[in-house]
């Protein structure tokens, strides 16, 4: 009887203790995500872009796919999305999201977007570390699906990798570099103070998202180059000359100077002291409509599905307005004012700007700004104002729009106040990103309502 009542004493314990350790537990909740923890990835990736020095052409390309990834996850649980398939050139069907499991769809959207984002950069350690804090939330709240979204959204990652791995990237380094023609007074030649070769020569060879070809939208060429004074492209080369020197009598707090400032967006600055040369880090022009693509939806306040489909839309247009704008830059293969006014005007003269390198026909921010706002436009209208404090970080000052066009035309125009570009290029260039913008809306049918 002893034997007994001390066996049944150890029952009631041992239930005692597992009831105490279950109340103790937390419970577990369905995990959200919220657009901000999205804003914060690609915030992140920005960064990481910035400190590795990427390219513009080749920084759109980190954010085009990463997106691709998170779209597509999002497209397989969200009635009011298409997927992508179809409709981006070469893209297969990403792995059927089985409903039967428990997979929080934007859970999976974000850590799809992250594994990309970590194939594209170099310094992934840096992305490393937020992944595994956001992991760490994620799965002290609701392990069973944290776990199976993430394991849903690696599949679907490594389905993206595969296909971005075709589009002719790798085979682009290893192709030769640009040639310098000195003898064709015409042609782009190296600037100060680096005299970096050209880069991305062979960007137009790259497989775009949405537009047919890299030639597609080719602009009208370039006024023909002469240095007569009565012939239009002097008047152009002139008229960059004239309105620097106005601007500097202005001095450095003018509207001209802020405006070029702000839209810089030039990851290849180097500053000279002594005999020290080193680089100032800056985003892309890419990385800028990024930002104000972040502002917009935030105002808009858009929830994380229609956060991931602005983006994801907007960094396509973005990657194939450069894809089209290289392909010019290196038919026309024109040279900078910085270059002609030296040898010719001025010998002294320097721009506001540091020129950029690579050929100047047509302007890159034009094309992408141009294209950008028009997608943009597409998704919050003509007069969606909005204060752009993208370049704070930077230093600079808040800049306040009426619209994304207006946005637009004053990025276009900043290149002339810089005194990196001609007006031909700044205006064809805006028109050509327009142009590639509108073809993108009118292709892509992202949401159901657009069939």
């Amino acid at each position: 009887m002893q034997n007994c009542m001390n066996f049944k004493n150890k029952i009631n314990i041992i239930a005692l203790f597992t009831i105490l350790v279950w109340g103790c537990k937390k419970e577990s909740k369905p995990i959200v995500v919220s657009p901000e923890a999205y804003h914060m990835a690609v915030d992140k990736v920005t960064e990481i872009m910035i400190h590795d020095i990427f390219s513009p052409p080749v920084a759109s390309r980190i954010f085009a796919y990463p997106n691709i990834a998170a779209y597509e996850v999002i497209a397989q649980s969200n009635g009011a999305y298409n997927s992508l398939v179809g409709q981006v050139k070469e893209l297969t069907p990403v792995p059927v999201l089985d409903t039967m499991l428990n997979i929080n769809p934007q859970l999976a959207a974000l850590v799809a977007h992250m594994e990309v984002s970590k194939e594209l950069i170099f310094s992934e350690a840096k992305l490393i570390s937020l992944r595994d804090s956001l992991y760490l939330h994620w799965k002290t709240t609701n392990e069973t699906e944290f776990e199976s979204s993430k394991e849903y959204g690696i599949t679907v990652a490594q389905h993206i990798k595969a296909w971005m791995s075709k589009d002719n990237y790798n085979q682009t380094r290893t192709m030769p570099k640009f040639t310098v023609l000195t003898e064709e007074v015409s042609r782009w030649q190296p600037t100060p103070p680096a005299y970096m070769d050209a880069i991305e020569p062979h960007w137009s060879k790259i497989r775009s998202f949405v537009i047919d070809s890299a030639a597609q939208f080719k602009p009208v060429p370039p006024p023909p180059f002469s240095m007569e004074q009565n012939s239009d492209f002097y008047k152009e080369l002139k008229e960059v000359y004239d309105i620097s020197n106005k601007i500097t009598l202005k001095g450095d707090t003018s509207e001209e100077v802020l405006i070029a400032q702000f839209w810089d967006c030039n990851p290849y600055v180097s500053i000279t002291r002594g005999h020290l040369m080193f680089a100032t880090k800056k985003i892309t022009p890419g990385a800028h409509w990024i930002g104000i693509t972040k502002i917009a939806t935030r105002k808009a306040g858009f929830d994380f599905d229609n956060t991931i489909s602005a983006n994801t839309q907007t960094s396509m247009a973005i990657a194939d307005a450069f894809i089209s704008c290289w392909d010019e830059k290196y038919r026309s293969n024109l040279i900078r004012p910085e270059t002609l006014i030296n040898q010719y005007i001025d010998e002294d003269w320097k721009p506001i700007l540091q020129t950029p390198p690579f050929p100047e026909y047509t302007s890159g921010h034009s094309v992408v700004s141009g294209a950008a706002a028009t997608v943009l436009t597409s998704i919050f209208g003509n007069d969606f104002s909005f204060d752009d404090d993208t370049e704070t970080p930077y230093g600079l000052p808040i800049r306040r729009f009426s619209s994304f066009n207006q946005a637009a035309d004053e990025a276009a125009i900043s290149r002339m106040y810089g005194g990196i570009h001609y007006r031909a290029a700044v205006e064809v260039g805006v028109d050509q990103g327009r142009k590639l913008g509108r073809f993108v809306v009118g292709e892509l049918k992202m949401n159901t309502k657009s069939l």
